[in-house]
């Protein structure tokens, strides 16, 4: 099987939506990517750290789905990563009330020996230096880089977060970061921008409003899937990315066509993560789940038009 090696946090998150609010609860971008991947037919390793009040419970968790941990640090006496956050009615926006980097400010990650040979990367939103660390250590270059960011690291690490953009193969990032990083309102001049930076693909997530890719001159859209209930977004984007790094890996293509499979993929995937708390739903989903879903969106997407001249 083919090796997808995850970048990113591992955290405790709390949440507050017009639905409900929790304590404390599972989170963190490597573990929405790590749940979400293990759907596939791959192997999977984790890159993260974690304080000692991390619950064992939770790292069992991880390694009943066949995710490598032994590059889950944990710090003794150390805390864990925690942030803290309320959603406005529309639930796209989000005020954050608090943010704990604790081990997190000292995180020098490293890479499992046994996956330093991954097939797949998928630098999950962390600081771009951390980032940049764990593409040093592989031993050889992956066959595909993703890399995930957000506006915060555009605000205080720019210089360090191109140097990494120009290392990686597809970028994702939400329409609001897309605008920021390159000034373009125009979401298909700023995707020509960042082609330019060095990714050959550039996924904007919009959303409820779906998610785009481009490649060069050609564009794919996938719509979200309608919902009766949203109920928190969080960890929506890292369940996207690990959907469809998770398909890529599986699949062993890396061509535009098959890009846009893996769109669909993770679309499908962040359709269950919105609809509980945190990780919640994404814990107690099935296979079975997937594959039903998967059909809902083939349903909603395909059509068959006569492109032919009708007079």
């Amino acid at each position: 099987m083919n090796k997808l090696l995850i970048v990113g946090t591992v955290a405790f998150d709390a949440i507050e939506t017009p639905f409900g609010k929790t304590d404390k609860i599972l989170g963190g971008a490597g573990t929405y990517i790590g749940l979400s991947s293990s759907f596939f037919r791959l192997q999977s390793a984790i890159v993260s750290v974690v304080g000692e009040d991390f619950p064992q419970e939770y790292i069992d968790l991880l390694t009943e789905r066949n995710i490598d941990v032994s590059g889950l640090e944990v710090v003794k006496g150390g805390k864990t990563f925690f942030w803290s956050g309320r959603y406005h009615n529309d639930l796209n926006t989000r005020d954050t009330l608090d943010t704990q980097l604790n081990v997190l400010a000292d995180f020098n990650p490293k890479v499992p020996e046994n996956f330093k040979d991954a097939d797949v990367v998928l630098l999950g939103n962390l600081h771009p230096l951390v980032q940049s660390s764990v593409l040093d250590q592989m031993e050889k270059k992956p066959k595909l880089i993703v890399l995930d960011t957000m506006n915060f690291w555009m605000d205080c690490a720019l210089p360090e977060l191109k140097e990494v953009i120009k290392r990686t193969d597809v970028i994702t990032i939400n329409d609001e970061e897309a605008r920021q990083l390159t000034g373009e309102y125009s979401l298909v001049k700023a995707a020509a921008m960042i082609h330019e930076m060095g990714p050959e693909y550039v996924v904007i997530k919009k959303g409820e409003h779906g998610a785009l890719l481009f490649h060069k001159k050609e564009i794919f859209f996938a719509p979200a899937l309608p919902l009766e209930e949203v109920f928190d977004p969080t960890g929506a984007g890292d369940t996207f990315a690990g959907g469809f790094a998770g398909y890529i890996t599986q699949s062993e293509n890396i061509s535009f066509n098959n890009m846009k499979n893996a769109i669909i993929y993770g679309s499908n995937m962040a359709s269950f993560c919105v609809e509980q708390f945190g990780t919640e739903r994404m814990v107690k989903l099935e296979k079975a789940d997937v594959l039903e879903r998967l059909q809902q969106f083939k349903a909603l997407t395909h059509f068959d038009i006569s492109l032919e001249d009708e007079e």
